[in-house]
């Protein structure tokens, strides 16, 4: 058995097929024996009575792939999004994204991720932003086409940084004020035009808390598809000056953390941070943000541990 992925959204991922987006015919022969996961105009999937996916089947829907969005393949299956809206179709269940990440399986979450990330564009995409004119999606849902000035439109992912933030033995985590009372998290930000990344993290940190990252010391870790609504989410570790954090507008509250509270932070209950109780709690585990923590951690502990 593989072991569970550190976070959601990175397991499973279909094999896009590109080529076959330009091949009507081909898709219409797979769509009979295809899977479709239908979404909600929220972005709920339709589940089963216990909260799993309810896979409706091409045949099941009948006709051909019309509207729908070709999603890829997975093991040689054909996967495909429809909104709920254009079918004659119901379910006992819907289930939001986070929900499913948390507890069907990897992939199928990963799907799930793929298809609202894609929702998301074509809802908000529906006119061109050069003429105004609306526009018609082709390649089976990848290109939106300008029926005016047939300008040519594609998904849009909004890039951001995450990043721990080190000094010593010390991590600085900011809160947001909606959050739980324990709930603590990494500095993130989006990453504005003319921007190297490393410019990014050192720029969201100094904005958010006052605190200064020293130079040349931004190291990539990972990154995590992040479809809410459809951003990629870019994890960093970096080292900063030992100042002390002031909390801008976007943060409640801003503060260094000892590497014994960052720790008791993973171990404590992530569902639990708006209940009393000893310490912060982290990050949830389908965040990459929980696993940036994870490896500041066990680098940390390997430092000290040669020493």
């Amino acid at each position: 058995m593989s072991p569970a992925p550190p976070f959601a959204f990175i397991e499973g991922a279909l094999d896009r097929a590109d080529h076959l987006r330009d091949d009507p015919a081909a898709l219409a022969a797979l769509w009979p024996d295809a899977s479709v996961i239908v979404l909600d105009d929220d972005g709920r999937a339709f589940a089963d009575d216990t909260r799993a996916l309810r896979i409706a089947r091409g045949a099941e829907l009948g006709g051909g792939p019309g509207t729908t969005t070709f999603l890829g393949l997975h093991e040689g299956e054909a996967w495909f999004f429809a909104n709920a809206s254009t079918l004659a179709l119901h379910a006992s269940q819907r289930v939001d994204l986070r929900s499913a990440a948390a507890h069907w399986p990897a992939w199928q979450a990963s799907v799930f991720a793929q298809a609202r990330a894609l929702q998301h564009w074509h809802q908000r995409h529906r006119h061109c932003g050069v003429c105004g004119a609306g526009i018609e999606f082709r390649r089976a849902g990848w290109l939106g086409k300008c029926n005016g000035c047939a300008a040519e439109h594609y998904p849009r992912t909004d890039q951001a940084v995450i990043v721990a933030v080190g000094n010593g033995d010390r991590l600085l985590l900011g809160r947001q004020a909606s959050w739980p009372a324990r709930r603590w998290s990494l500095v993130a930000g989006f990453v504005e035009p003319g921007e190297t990344l490393e410019q990014t993290v050192a720029r969201e940190v100094l904005e958010e808390t006052g605190v200064r990252v020293r130079a040349g010391t931004a190291r990539y870790v990972a990154s995590q598809p992040w479809p809410f609504p459809g951003s990629l989410m870019l994890g960093f570790i970096a080292d900063a000056e030992p100042d002390a954090p002031v909390a801008n507008d976007e943060l409640e509250d801003a503060r260094w953390f000892s590497i014994d509270d960052v720790r008791t932070g993973l171990a404590n209950d992530w569902a639990k941070a708006d209940v009393e109780g000893e310490g912060i709690v982290l990050s949830p585990p389908i965040s990459i943000a929980r696993h940036v923590i994870r490896v500041w951690v066990a680098e940390h502990t390997a430092t000290h541990a040669s020493k």
